[in-house]
């Protein structure tokens, strides 16, 4: 991983070989060691070990602009890279659009980061990994079930500095695992990710993931239509992950967002509370947007009331407004996004919300989601790795996988109750800090065959 003093000097190696051949440049460092190591078939099969380091540049000339980018960080790269984007940005179209570079911006809630760079992280070896993969391939074996999965750790940093003499560093841990566990006619998953391996419980993953592959054996089929279901954390997580964009500036201007023209409006449930937080304590991630600006917090929805969206510089100039420091690199089409969104919750727990069950589906996972109207929000997509009947408020049998047609904008009108938001991780979008849902009429349209 790139110190801050080395990321430094290739940022200043780049400004002073553009010299003042352009109006601008800016030049962003990204970069990663995390380590995996896999296992299958209740074997470790592969020890992954790279170093990823990027260099992208963005020169500003004549009313145009262009993003290149390379691997190669050595004084020849970051020169032949910058060489190449001063010779291409003159055949790049004007930008009408185009903002000048962000001065530096180390000011309002900055301060207040937390350290996400954790030094336990960091002694974490191969061995260690496979010794953590030993005990979960024994939950499984104790079950006789099958386990396959990954489990990582390293650092991860970025850098962005431009000719305005803006410069920013971050840098964290990251440990993830997934755990998946198959029987003969059942699966069960769980997955942890965070920048600290308190967020991380390689065993009790596993041993989530071994009960609902043997809770959920023998699954029977039942009537597709409309049930009050529990969705777990990341099944709650992979749906909402397709309505994110939809708060963003960008998605206005562009007349995309389901939720056009809505800002002040009563757009969900009033027991919906978001929020984008990059300094929540269960979140990660860098406090600077993809331009440099800092990470504001933004109420996005209030008691169900869209408040803000949120911005980067590019949108909010069009828009008239203050940038919220949610910008992704330019030059880009999607514009600004959250990355940091907190679902506020009741703080029951997934057993809380069964217990208030009379009859519903306890749903765990989702899986190939795909958006079917972008207009009115509705996803179709799969249920996947322990779907349960819940009735009299336990849990009575596994049930086969279900195809579900459903509007996220519905779904966060029909809320009953919610869980205790934590940090989740899923396969659909980018972990975020959010609650088990109860929710009611959840449309499911066939039964699959397994």
């Amino acid at each position: 991983m790139l110190t801050e003093q080395s990321a430094r000097k290739i940022v200043d190696l780049a400004i002073h070989h553009a010299g003042k051949s352009v109006e601008g440049i800016e030049v962003h460092l990204l970069g990663t060691d995390v380590e995996t190591s896999r296992f299958a078939n209740n074997e470790m099969t592969q020890h992954q070990a790279n170093t990823i380091d990027k260099l992208a540049v963005r020169v500003l000339s004549n009313g145009r602009q262009i993003r290149l980018e390379t691997d190669d960080l050595s004084t020849t790269g970051v020169c032949a890279v910058v060489d190449g984007a001063i010779s291409a940005v003159k055949l790049m179209e004007k930008d009408q659009c185009l903002l000048p570079l962000t001065v530096s911006d180390n000011d309002g809630e900055w301060h207040s980061y937390p350290d996400r760079y954790e030094a336990n992280v960091l002694s974490v070896t191969a061995a260690d990994r496979a010794a953590a993969i030993s005990r979960m391939i024994a939950v499984a074996s104790e079950s006789k079930l099958s386990a396959a999965g990954v489990y990582a750790s390293g650092t991860a940093f970025e850098a962005l500095g431009n000719s305005k003499g803006l410069f920013s560093y971050h840098r964290e841990t990251h440990v993830e695992c997934s755990v998946t566990m198959c029987g003969q006619d059942s699966t069960g998953w769980a997955k942890a990710q965070g920048p600290n391996l308190q967020m991380v419980d390689t065993l009790e993953l596993a041993r989530r993931a071994a009960f609902k592959a043997k809770a959920s054996s023998s699954p029977e089929g039942i009537t597709p239509g409309r049930y009050t279901v529990i969705l777990e954390h990341s099944a709650f997580l992979d749906l909402l992950s397709y309505l994110w964009w939809d708060f963003t500036g960008t998605s206005h201007l562009d007349k995309r967002s389901s939720l056009l023209d809505r800002v002040g409006d009563n757009v969900f449930g009033s027991n919906v509370t978001i929020e984008d937080d990059v300094y929540h304590p269960q979140q990660a991630g860098c406090p600077f947007d993809g331009e440099g600006l800092a990470r504001k917090k933004v109420k996005i929805v209030e008691d169900g009331v869209l408040r803000n969206l949120v911005y980067g510089r590019r949108s909010a100039n069009r828009m008239g407004v203050a940038p919220t420091g949610h910008g992704l690199p330019e030059p880009n089409s999607l514009g600004d996004n959250p990355m940091n969104l907190v679902i506020a919750g009741e703080g029951k727990s997934v057993d809380d919300l069964v217990k208030s069950t009379e009859k519903g589906i306890l749903l765990t996972r989702v899986w190939y989601v795909r958006q079917v109207d972008p207009a009115r929000k509705i996803v179709t997509g799969m249920t996947r790795d322990g779907t349960f009947l819940v009735e009299n408020g336990e849990v009575t049998r596994g049930i086969k996988n279900l195809r579900f047609n459903v509007s996220l904008i519905e779904l966060l009108n029909n809320i009953v109750s919610s869980g205790k938001p934590r940090r989740t991780a899923g396969e659909e979008g980018v972990p975020q800090v959010v609650p088990a849902m109860k929710v009611a009429d959840f449309n499911f349209t066939e039964v699959t065959r397994f």
